[in-house]
């Protein structure tokens, strides 16, 4: 299923997996229904040619978590 050019299933699983992982680990709040910046990153990376979910997964969960570093440490 497509929404905006941009397929659900795919986008989907990969959103899954990382706020899961995050929920996990106490990055995001474990009754956070909708993480934006985690969201925009997977969409982001889908849009620039990847198409593995659990890349995306892992490219975002990267970027949030190095955004977290840069935070405590400016």
């Amino acid at each position: 299923m497509f929404v905006n050019s941009v397929p659900v299933d795919v986008i989907g699983a990969a959103y899954r997996i990382a706020a899961n992982y995050l929920k996990k680990t106490g990055r995001i709040p474990q009754d956070l229904n909708l993480h934006e910046a985690l969201f925009d990153s997977i969409v982001e990376d889908y849009r620039a040619g990847n198409r593995n979910k659990l890349r995306l997964a892992n490219r975002a969960i990267a970027r949030i978590e190095r955004a977290e570093v840069v935070e405590l440490v400016s």
